[in-house]
């Protein structure tokens, strides 16, 4: 069937990368090439031919999306979460982005916030990762400052009393501690400080929740460590972070490595709210202490693609997901540590 020819300016707009679509039930499918297409969960879902209650909605979002960038051959297809955040998939490893804070009030016209700031991002030359994590932030603000309604009050010139307005978004004040929130409430899936590993995960299963598992050195903590930490936390009801050992560190990075010991660095990441327990290993790569914790989410940085991963299809072999989390660019220990000796030079 042949498409309208009112498509023909969009198939234009899509061959030259300009294009953002936000599908619609009853409406047509995204032009060929578009370079975002921006439907919700239960779209999403629908599309692909899958009940949207099928599993855990990361794990649906992430096939769903999968299959849509090859049915309807676009560059990238982004899922809309709610509250959760969004999951962008170009076809292989999705990132999934959550959500700043949480945010609560009417979510009418979210969906379409979202699609406005990803597509004014990805105008003004931001990468579709970039786009997509300036949209989660900007439809939670909208939500967090009155949603629809407040758009119409200020249309119509209302002015709001004092103390009639929203609550102050989370991690707008002077001082307040931004940061990711998990989907369900935090005492729903109590957190062990210094648990063991093996017991935080049975007690989280038997409670139908989800292990989300990361890995990597953690040597000289810092802010990208943190960000890609809560955001990791925010794709499942615990975090087991597996820790290279002092020797493993040291095969990988050299003599000089690490610079905090592995005890230490232990204890500082099982400090952070996100995590709920450590696990060191000796190997170069965690396969052995990811086939004795299995866990439901496999989660690392943008900065890695999932054929970097050589534990991916081990954790894809029992049903587990592999997802990408922002990369907070600007940040890594080498680069702190160079700094930190320079400066001391006399």
């Amino acid at each position: 069937m042949a498409r309208p020819r009112r498509c023909a300016p969009l198939a234009e707009a899509a061959r030259r990368g300009l294009l953002v679509w936000d599908p619609h039930p009853r409406g047509e499918a995204p032009v060929p090439g578009v370079r975002l297409v921006t439907p919700s969960f239960a779209e999403a879902a629908s599309y692909a031919a899958r009940e949207a209650g099928a599993g855990d909605a990361l794990a649906v979002a992430a096939w769903a999306a999968r299959s849509l960038v090859r049915e309807w051959e676009a560059a990238a297809v982004c899922v809309t979460l709610g509250a959760r955040g969004a999951l962008l998939s170009h076809g292989e490893a999705p990132l999934f982005v959550p959500t700043p804070f949480t945010a609560a009030g009417d979510p009418c016209g979210a969906g379409d916030r979202f699609a406005a700031a990803a597509a004014t991002l990805l105008a003004e030359g931001a990468l579709t990762e970039e786009a997509v994590v300036g949209a989660v932030d900007a439809a939670a603000r909208y939500v967090a400052e009155g949603g629809a309604a407040a758009v119409r009050e200020r249309a119509s010139g209302k002015r709001q009393e004092a103390g009639d307005g929203p609550s102050p978004i989370p991690g707008s004040e002077a001082g307040s501690p931004s940061g990711f929130r998990a989907a369900l409430p935090e005492e729903a899936f109590p957190r062990d400080v210094y648990g063991d590993p093996y017991e935080v995960v049975a007690r989280v299963r038997a409670r139908g929740g989800r292990v989300v598992a990361t890995g990597g050195c953690f040597d000289l903590l810092h802010a990208g460590h943190v960000a890609l930490l809560e955001a990791a936390r925010a794709a499942g009801d615990c975090l087991v972070v597996c820790l290279n050992s002092d020797d493993s560190v040291r095969r990988g990075k050299g003599p000089g490595r690490p610079l905090v010991p592995a005890r230490d660095r232990a204890r500082l990441l099982t400090a952070l709210g996100c995590v709920d327990a450590v696990l060191v290993f000796d190997e170069e790569t965690p396969e052995r202490v990811l086939r004795a914790l299995r866990p439901d989410v496999w989660a690392k940085g943008a900065d890695y693609t999932r054929d970097g991963l050589p534990e991916a299809d081990l954790v894809e072999g029992w049903g587990g997901q592999v997802v990408l989390v922002p990369y907070l660019a600007g940040h890594s220990t080498t680069a702190l540590a160079h700094r930190a000796a320079t400066r001391s030079l006399p």
